[in-house]
């Protein structure tokens, strides 16, 4: 109903914002679709501007940071979404704007954010880490290849691999790598490669391109075989800039077809060129270690004992001669000291022998069982008695004590 006003009977302001806030609250909660610019995040809120694709107008949108979160990545400045809100006019400022109760990305956005989900769920899994990484042989006997039917994937990976190492092989298996069947030859190709004893090594290849047309290199099937592949995995897909889920499963990723040449297989050049490096290297540790071994042995061969080895000899005999004759003046002095003490106890033993007393003129008198008297009271009368002098012996009879 319109508002019946005049210059007589205007309404005050307040009646006017109120009344706009009861028709903008009868609209209920709506679905805006536009694109995203001006995004900002201030604490626990989201504040943006809806901008109309066609159009220029533009609406500002607020909502808690919990609602943008849910929809993923995709919400960025410049992406296209669809905003589940319901409309609030601030009376006090006369302002319009939307409070966000869900957001959806669409187009683009949408596929990325279902791309991010599945990368979590499968990040969640543990297929991305980097323990599950397995390292590439040096040297592959076989190389497995998927890739377009003469694509430029398909050429720069042999002949970047052919230039580097001539005598690598390749087993190629050409499959589609884009729109509906290409996952399943893919995986179909994959299951034949992997079987294979003699591929070492699978590479996955295709050009640049659209999200779109890498999208079956996203796909969880695909992306699930990889993961479960025994033979390591080289994921060479698009430019630099792609980055779809299989280069995050893959043993190795490749920036792009070339660089995944260069990462299965050396250079035959550089590797010549490690092995004259080594070989030098070698030869100079060599020819050090045989110079210090001639120099450790020219130094023993000027010692003394080696340069003249007979004066070493004689000098052992001077040593030799000089400790004999040293042993032979201590063994003398030692004799004529032990012959000078045998004298002189001789001479003392001489000295109170009882035989020097005899030669003196004394006499021993003894009975016949060697008895030796010491008294006269000892001796009876005509006892026989034996006198031993120091020439001889004499018999006697005692014929009493003397007067």
């Amino acid at each position: 109903m319109a508002m019946e006003t005049s210059p007589e009977s205007p309404v005050p302001v307040r009646t006017v914002l109120n009344a706009v806030a009861g028709w903008i609250g009868r609209l209920g909660r709506i679905w805006v679709e536009g694109q995203i610019t001006e995004l900002n995040r201030r604490g626990g809120t989201v504040y943006l501007t809806l901008r109309d694709p066609v159009a220029a107008m533009s609406v500002r949108v607020a909502g808690p940071r919990s609602v943008f979160e849910a929809a993923g990545p995709a919400v960025a400045d410049g992406a296209r979404v669809v905003v589940h809100a319901k409309p609030d006019f601030w009376v006090n400022r006369g302002t319009f704007s939307l409070a966000a109760l869900e957001v959806r990305p669409v187009g683009t956005g949408e596929l990325l954010a279902r791309l991010e989900r599945l990368k979590q769920v499968l990040a969640a899994e543990g297929l991305f880490r980097p323990e599950r990484k397995r390292p590439l042989p040096f040297l592959p006997r076989r190389i497995g290849l998927i890739c377009g039917r003469d694509s430029d994937a398909e050429h720069d990976v042999l002949n970047n691999a052919r230039r580097r190492w001539p005598a690598v092989r390749f087993t190629v298996e050409n499959t589609a790598v884009q729109g509906p069947h290409a996952v399943g030859e893919i995986m179909a190709a994959l299951r034949r490669l992997d079987a294979d004893p003699e591929i070492d090594v699978i590479v996955i290849a295709r050009g640049g391109g659209a999200m779109e047309d890498l999208l079956p290199f996203s796909d969880e099937a695909l992306v699930r075989a990889v993961a479960a592949a025994r033979t390591p995995v080289v994921s060479a897909i698009g430019h630099e800039q792609d980055s779809p889920i299989l280069d995050l499963v893959a043993d190795v990723r490749a920036s792009t077809p070339t660089d995944a040449a260069k990462k299965v297989v050396p250079d035959v050049r550089e590797e010549l060129q490690r092995v004259r490096q080594l070989r030098d290297r070698g030869r100079r540790c060599m020819a050090g270690r045989v110079e210090r071994e001639l120099a450790w042995l020219e130094a023993m061969r000027s010692r003394p004992a080696l340069a003249d080895p007979v004066r070493e000899i004689e000098r052992q005999h001077e040593q030799l001669l000089a400790l004999r004759d040293r042993a032979r003046r201590c063994l003398s002095a030692a004799l004529d000291r032990a012959g000078d003490h045998l004298a002189h106890t001789r001479a003392r033993l001489r000295a109170l022998s009882p035989a020097a007393t005899l030669d003196r003129g004394y006499a021993i008198v003894q009975r016949p069982d060697g008895t030796v008297l010491r008294s006269a009271e000892e001796v009876d009368k005509g006892e026989e008695l034996v006198i031993r002098l120091a020439d001889g012996r004499v018999r006697a009879v005692a014929d009493g004590p003397a007067d």
